[in-house]
């Protein structure tokens, strides 16, 4: 297998052909429940922070239009989406690839001696066995993370999750717009500051990145999806725990001149987008859990760092 990352900083990818993309239809006369309604409207997205990463594409701030839409206040659980498996017999690409990603802080001494390093960002092991149900590989178990965020999940799993709960995921405009919270051009869903007032309101790394992990924050992992205070709309956990797949394939400059009257991004693409960083996010190495930061990775790629949140 390769394990040669598509992108270094934020996540692995797989870069060969796995094995076809199983699709599920959409689950007939199913509504999905519990979402937040928004009303849309014009905001200003991206950024010109100079702390952002203008290869990335988090630039220039323009003026962009979303119509209502809906969106979850939380990522997918683990709850939810066993009851999707369970109900479908869904197999995610990370089972039938035979492998996942998964930071090697968090592997027992057995699974690690099996695992290969990723080139590039060792930290970074391609761990057979590690799936949805086995975050760290073989041993671990989700059983006692219901109420946490799946992970292990790509694109194309997210979307047939989608297919079956009667929901989409959101466009990457629709996404900061709802994680934004109302606010205009702040740093975070919460305003400039990382730590007002020295409490901590996301789940990213605290001490030295990727040796020293002091989860001042409450978590070493990932954290309950209902973890920290929600923003002014009302969604949980949009910066740090796991990055979000986004429906948009992605690219550093097509936001430039395309549309900005409800846009989808590119038509087409190698990668698609991901936002709001996660619990390993650190600003000495990736500090992508600001509202405007993005980052990338293949439809069939999998890590322990990688959900989704769902809207309609």
């Amino acid at each position: 297998m390769s394990t040669e990352p598509t992108k270094s900083c934020c996540t692995p990818g797989r870069t060969e052909p796995g094995p076809a993309v199983l699709t599920l239809t959409a689950a007939p006369g199913r509504t999905a429940r519990g979402l937040l309604a928004l009303p849309g409207g014009r905001f200003l997205m991206g950024t010109d922070d100079p702390v952002g990463f203008p290869a990335d594409g988090e630039g220039p701030v323009r003026e962009v239009e979303v119509g209502p839409f809906r969106i979850s206040p939380t990522a997918v659980t683990n709850a939810q989406f066993g009851s999707f498996v369970k109900a479908t017999g869904y197999v995610t690409e990370a089972e039938r690839f035979g492998f996942s990603f998964v930071f090697e802080g968090f592997l027992a001494s057995a699974v690690a001696a099996t695992a290969q390093s990723v080139a590039g960002v060792p930290w970074w092991r391609a761990v057979p066995g590690a799936d949805w149900r086995r975050p760290e590989g073989p041993g671990s178990t989700a059983g006692d993370r219901q109420n946490h965020p799946v992970v292990h999940v790509s694109w194309h799993d997210a979307r047939a999750y989608c297919a079956w709960s009667g929901t989409r995921l959101p466009t990457e405009a629709e996404w900061e717009y709802a994680a934004r919270g109302g606010l205009e051009q702040k740093r975070y869903p919460w305003g400039d500051e990382l730590t007002p007032g020295g409490r901590h309101m996301c789940n990213i790394w605290q001490g030295v990145f990727p040796t020293l992990n002091t989860a001042a924050d409450g978590h070493r992992s990932t954290a309950p999806v209902k973890s920290f205070r929600p923003n002014g709309h009302g969604l949980y956990n949009v910066a740090g725990n796991v990055w979000e797949w986004c429906a948009d394939w992605f690219s550093p400059d097509f936001h430039r001149t395309g549309p900005h009257h409800h846009p989808a991004g590119p038509p087409d693409g190698t990668r698609r987008v991901m936002r709001g960083g996660s619990h390993m996010c650190h600003d000495s190495y990736c500090n992508r859990y600001r509202v405007a930061a993005r980052s990338s990775n293949t439809p069939d790629s999998s890590a322990g760092n990688i959900g989704f949140r769902v809207a309609a």
